[in-house]
């Protein structure tokens, strides 16, 4: 059958040895952990014209692409792409329930 085969003592020896040295170097910090920090999320302002504008450039209007030209999260682009449609600056033209896709008004 297989399985781990069993060290020798000679093995087991040194292992323990290596285990001892490591411990007595320092090896890992038992200190407190490090805080982490929720990334910081700056929407830019939808009523802006430089946003506007910069929508209205765009063939298609994807919440993808509203993310990396504006460097968000996938949600507030989302969200984002929602509040113009609403206010008519963009139209929905097409999609599913995962990606929808926009074009600007004209």
């Amino acid at each position: 059958m297989g399985g781990k085969k069993r060290l020798t003592l000679k093995q087991m020896e040194r292992a323990s040895e290596k285990k001892d040295e490591s411990s007595k170097k320092g090896g890992k910090s038992t200190g407190p952990a490090p805080e982490r920090k929720a990334p910081g999320i700056m929407t830019p302002d939808i009523r802006s014209d430089k946003v506007i504008a910069e929508v209205k450039k765009m063939k298609a209007v994807t919440p993808y692409a509203v993310a990396s030209r504006f460097n968000l999260r996938l949600s507030v682009a989302r969200d984002m792409l929602d509040e113009l449609a609403q206010r008519g600056i963009i139209e929905y033209v097409s999609g599913s329930k995962n990606l929808k896709i926009y074009k600007p008004h004209d």
